[in-house]
């Protein structure tokens, strides 16, 4: 049997964006799990999000649809790994409904909700790459700029509600 190279190191794999957002858990958590809410903070601007399918627990499916502005959609189907209300998301894509394997999967994401009080939230978002080529290639495709512009978005709605 062939020797297996050792995966790298998980902090080589992993992307992470963490915010402090004057917003409740309970607000963030509402804006991450109501598909009408989703669909207004998801994806960066000109973006749109016109689908949000959620199954909100362990093993439920997701899909999450993304358009640009010709037109042109990104499916992102998915399963739920963990949902914990108000702290804790985990999803990932290689999954897609039932447990049926992806065709290639790309990355687990945790976002993390901490509540520090006084309406004050640690947000963490974690995106975790099966390869240190995944992780390059969801920087190269502007995964701070863009997952800061969704942070950014999400931070004004949560704020209104």
């Amino acid at each position: 049997m062939a020797a297996q190279a050792a995966p790298a190191a998980a902090e080589n794999r992993e992307l992470v964006l963490t915010r402090i957002i004057d917003a409740s858990p309970e607000a963030l958590f509402r804006c991450w799990t109501d598909p009408e809410l989703m669909k207004q903070w998801f994806a960066p601007k000109p973006f749109t999000v016109p689908v949000v399918e959620t199954d909100l627990r362990a093993g439920g499916a997701s899909l999450i649809v993304m358009r640009d502005p010709d037109g042109n959609d990104y499916p992102n189907p998915g399963v739920y790994l963990e949902v914990v209300p108000n702290k804790k998301i985990v999803f990932t894509d290689a999954f897609t409904e039932a447990w049926e394997p992806s065709l290639k999967p790309f990355m687990v994401a945790t976002v993390t909700f901490e509540d520090l009080g006084g309406g004050n939230t640690r947000y963490t978002a974690t995106a975790r790459h099966w390869t240190v080529a995944d992780r390059e290639t969801h920087e190269q495709m502007g995964f701070h700029e863009g997952w800061g512009i969704c942070a950014d978005q999400l931070a004004a709605l949560a704020a209104t509600l």
